[in-house]
């Protein structure tokens, strides 16, 4: 059996046994890449850690830490009830507002996952405060950087740009728009499935309520039907009782919110300062957001030192080490030459169109546990070659790639989703990490062949 075909195997079986028993799957990361590394591939300890991600584990612990000291000394929360009010207590509409920030943000320049870093923490408190099924919440913040991603002035619009040259077809302003539609799109059913599993699963359960989220029935500790009715807008001071009438059942639902604003105290003067530092720092002068917020979080540690001890236990370890093992094997099936084994394959098709979609099924896959940056650049390369026999409008291809490989960055094995699965409150983190999984599953199954659907098929001959 080849090495390329060991390594790969060796994923799947990681996958399946991190599913069916609660082991964490970075742990077997671990012993996997000492396993191949070794017995397969003959490599030594140094060169085996050498895929380890030590700019993710500084991003994932500086974050988490800055903003448990955050939420310590109340500024997270004096966010949310700012973002309540700005949309007039409309609560299901500050997702989409996130969504927006976070859009700009890659837009502008800033790289994706620095952009869910800073938003995430945000989006998640707020949906642990109100209750709200926090998965949708944080893929909503997800696609949202995704959606601006490849923007002109961006680092991975520029790379594509650079890498596709004077393709015919193809044009920077055209694979932006591509993926701020198709982001979009995905963000809006996402947040559909969810608010329609959350009706379906309350009208089962006497008196119209239910205590999971979600298709799989799990969820936030505590939490409500998922998913708000339709219509009640909730003031932005006050208080207010709505009462909702669907057949055979009445709801009663009370939300209070605060009647005054809170009072800003001198450490969440200083959070807030540091927030737009960080901000600033990763946007503007392309500093290591991890590094950051390890210096801001400390420094705010001393000026409030009742957090000090209490906000490293906020650091998320568990998603650390998920994260750090996984992309640690993931470097060693690049050693092994499984991504060029494939590709290899694809070559040999043939048939351009279904070399496109299997470029972009490919994408989709690898990226899920890697780097959708670093899977760009392989891919891309390994497209132009298909798109030289025409019968494929080159552009709409480079974009359905470029946007296949990014669209399953909700994985928890990527930045972005471990992003996410690090910051959620209010819930259960094995049964949280179980039900991303399944979600990205079905993103990894669905979003690379739907791109390759509406982007490439309806304009190819």
């Amino acid at each position: 059996m080849s090495p390329q075909l060991i390594s790969i195997l060796a994923l799947f079986a990681m996958v399946i046994i991190a599913t069916l028993r609660p082991v964490n799957i970075g742990i077997l990361g671990f012993i996997g890449s000492f396993l191949v590394g070794t017995f397969v591939l003959g490599l030594d300890e140094k060169s085996i850690l050498a895929g380890f991600p030590a700019d993710l584990f500084l991003t994932i612990v500086g974050v988490t830490y800055l903003f448990a000291v955050a939420k310590l000394n109340g500024t997270v929360e004096l966010i949310v009830d700012a973002g309540v009010r700005f949309v007039r207590g409309r609560t299901a509409l500050v997702p989409w507002v996130l969504f927006i920030v976070s859009a700009l943000l890659t837009a502008m320049g800033t790289f994706p996952p620095a952009a869910v870093a800073l938003v995430a923490p945000i989006a998640l408190g707020f949906a642990a405060k109100h209750d709200m099924d926090p998965l949708p919440v944080g893929m909503t913040v997800v696609y949202g950087a995704l959606a601006g991603s490849l923007s002109p002035i961006s680092v991975l619009g520029l790379l594509v740009s650079g890498m596709a040259g004077d393709v015919p077809g193809f044009s920077p302003s055209i694979l932006f728009a591509t993926a701020f539609v198709f982001s979009t799109l995905i963000a809006i059913l996402t947040q559909l499935f969810f608010h329609y599993k959350g009706r379906i699963a309350a009208s089962r359960v006497p008196g119209g309520t239910s205590r999971g989220h979600g298709i799989d029935g799990g969820g936030a500790a505590g939490g409500d039907a998922g998913t708000p009715l339709p219509g009640p807008r909730v003031p932005a001071t006050g208080g207010i009782t709505v009462t909702a009438t669907r057949p055979a059942q009445t709801l009663t639902i009370t939300r209070t919110l605060p009647t005054t604003r809170l009072v800003v105290t001198w450490p969440q003067r200083a959070t807030l300062l540091a927030l737009l530092s960080l901000a600033i720092g990763a946007m503007v002068f392309h500093l290591d957001i991890g590094i950051l917020a390890l210096a801001a979080g400390t420094l705010l540690s001393f000026i409030d030192k009742r957090h000090l001890s209490a906000a490293v236990e906020g650091i998320s370890w568990s998603t650390i080490l998920l994260v750090a093992g996984m992309i640690t094997y993931i470097s060693i099936v690049e050693e092994a030459g499984a991504i060029e084994w494939v590709a290899a394959g694809i070559g040999s098709l043939g048939a351009p169109l279904i070399g496109v979609l299997v470029l972009c099924v490919m994408a989709g896959v690898v990226s899920a546990f890697a780097s959708s940056t670093a899977v760009i650049a392989i891919s891309i390369p390994m497209l132009l070659p298909l798109l030289q026999s025409g019968g494929v409008a080159a552009g709409m291809a480079i974009s359905a790639v470029a946007i296949a490989a990014k669209v399953v960055d909700v994985s928890p094995f990527s930045t972005n989703g471990a992003l996410i699965l690090a910051n959620a409150q209010k819930v259960d983190p094995s049964a949280f990490y179980q039900r991303i999984l399944r979600y990205s599953g079905v993103i990894v199954l669905v979003g690379p062949a739907l791109a390759w659907a509406t982007l490439v098929v309806p304009f190819s001959w």
